[in-house]
This record gives structure tokens, C-alpha cells and sequence, in this order.
């Protein structure tokens, strides 16, 4: 995957802000065709303490049947800190090396993280939309920003989540009675589109599949790398 090169990495903390600015208004949200995605990608990326690295995945799997294509890593040295809203000039350096890595050319990627539920509307999933030119969905864990009236028990259920004023994702039910995960656009796609592609995409999961298997993938190369010499 060809990945553009939207500005240097080596920032501080105002840069990296003045970037979010800027880039945040090049955002796209826009309805999905599910119609052409013969392939679909998820993301993750592990933290190695031990070796002070940074392991990132990234998993391809066919749409709508959702069998595993390909599967590539990378690891790097971080260059940037971890700070909550900032997390993308932490991780995308290393999952950017690990997409050049991947031979199929997927029409959607679900990040582990955030799209526009974000202080300055550009979180990693968002950020990474624009270098790649693709569909992309933040399905994270917890919330950085926003709030939301509750959630209904069953699968398919949701909730805006509003922050000053507008709504920036979905708190999304993927199993019944099971806790919601936070669902929003990234780049080049909508709300319902948004929510519409996380769900075809779960199986008895909580998180959906390309996520859930490149979480997987991460942890066994971090391990692999932690046990070498």
C-alpha cells in the first residue's frame, strides 16, 4: 500500500497541534459503498516496555466472508511520547512502515483508536485515512471525548456521541448485554456507514474482527521480539 507523505515527523507538541489543525479540515465524511470492499484491513499497535519498541500489525481479510489474507508487522523505536490526543504521532511512523509491507489493496481499515471523536477532530484513525486515501473507521475501547444518552442491551444498538455540539461517533453495542465500544469516522466515510461496516465486520467478538486479529498479531510479535537475544 502506497501511503502519502502528509508532513514530517520529527515535531513537538504545538507542531504536532498545528498539524492536527490544519489536517482536520481536509476530513471527508461521506456515505460508504459496501459494494465494491472485496477486502477489508484492521490495525493495532503493542507497546514493548521491555525493549522500548513499538509493534504494529495490520490484518487483510476478505469481505464479506472475513477469511484471513495477509498478515504483516513491524516494529520501531517510538519518537514521539504517549499523550492522549497525540497518539497517532506515536504510532502511525511504525504502522505506516508495516502498510508498505502489505501486498492487497483492502477498501476499508478499522483502527484500533480514534477518527473524529477527538479533541481537534483528527485522531489516529482520521490521520491515517488521509495518508492512505482510504475508508477509514476509528472502533476504539473507551471514549477521549463526548457524551452519550445510554445504550440499548442488544446488538445494534446505539448512541450518539456528542461533543460541543456535534456528533463525533456512535457508542456502539456489538454483543448483547456485552460493553459497548466507540465508533467513529475516520475519514471517507459517514456515521451510519461507520457503524454499518463495524458491525458486518464482528463475529462472537466484542471488537471486530480485523481489530480484534490484529490486537492478536501485535502481542504475538511483541512476545516474539521480548524472547529473543
Amino acid at each position: 500500500m502506497k501511503v502519502k507523505r502528509l508532513h514530517r515527523w520529527d515535531l513537538d507538541y504545538e507542531q504536532a497541534r498545528a498539524v492536527q489543525e490544519r489536517l482536520s479540515s481536509r476530513v471527508s465524511l461521506e456515505p460508504l459503498s459496501l459494494g465494491s470492499v472485496d477486502y477489508v484491513a484492521g490495525s493495532d499497535v503493542a507497546v514493548s516496555k521491555k525493549r522500548d519498541r513499538l509493534v504494529a500489525a495490520v490484518v487483510v481479510m476478505s469481505y464479506p466472508a472475513l477469511d484471513v489474507v495477509e498478515i504483516r508487522t513491524s516494529v520501531a523505536r517510538p519518537s514521539f511520547p504517549y499523550v492522549p490526543g497525540y497518539l497517532s504521532f506515536r504510532e502511525l511512523p511504525v504502522l505506516i512502515d508495516c502498510l508498505a509491507k502489505v501486498d492487497t489493496r483492502f477498501g476499508v481499515m478499522l483502527c484500533d483508536g480514534q477518527g473524529i471523536a477527538h479533541p481537534r477532530g483528527l485522531g489516529l484513525a482520521s490521520h491515517l485515512g488521509l495518508a492512505l486515501g482510504v475508508p477509514t473507521v476509528g472502533c476504539a475501547k473507551s471514549r477521549l471525548v463526548g457524551e452519550s444518552d445510554d445504550v440499548g442491551s442488544c446488538r445494534g444498538d446505539y448512541a450518539r456521541l456528542m461533543y460541543r455540539a456535534r456528533q463525533v461517533g456512535s457508542v456502539l453495542r456489538t454483543r448483547d448485554g456485552v460493553k459497548p465500544i466507540y465508533v467513529s469516522p475516520g475519514h471517507g466515510v459517514d456515521h451510519p456507514g461507520s457503524r454499518r461496516i463495524t458491525l458486518a465486520c464482528l463475529s462472537r467478538y466484542r471488537l471486530p474482527e480485523p481489530t480484534r486479529l490484529a490486537h492478536i498479531a501485535a502481542g504475538t510479535a511483541k512476545r516474539t521480539l521480548e524472547s529473543s537475544p
